[in-house]
């Protein structure tokens, strides 16, 4: 079991760090949600947000979809602040 939470783990990083990297081409396409350009994750249930200043695209976090919305909101603001 621990074989298969091991790849598993490397797979999700891997995939996220895909997603982050693929903003090198495709940042300010995304919705806005919460003040945030949101790139939702392909495979997994998460979501980049990030802000594009001096035209570089800056990632403020990575969240869970699966949390509560409010909380979603709750930790994008503390990252305004």
């Amino acid at each position: 079991m621990k074989e298969i939470e091991s790849w598993m783990g490397q797979y999700f990083r891997s995939s996220i760090l895909a997603e982050i990297d693929s903003l090198h081409l495709f940042a300010g396409i995304h919705p806005i949600r919460y003040g945030f350009y949101c790139l939702l994750a392909k495979c997994f249930p998460f979501a980049v947000y990030y802000l594009i200043e001096d035209k570089i695209a800056k990632v403020a976090a990575m969240l869970d979809l699966r949390r509560d919305l409010k909380w979603i909101q709750y930790q994008l603001n503390q990252r305004i602040s």
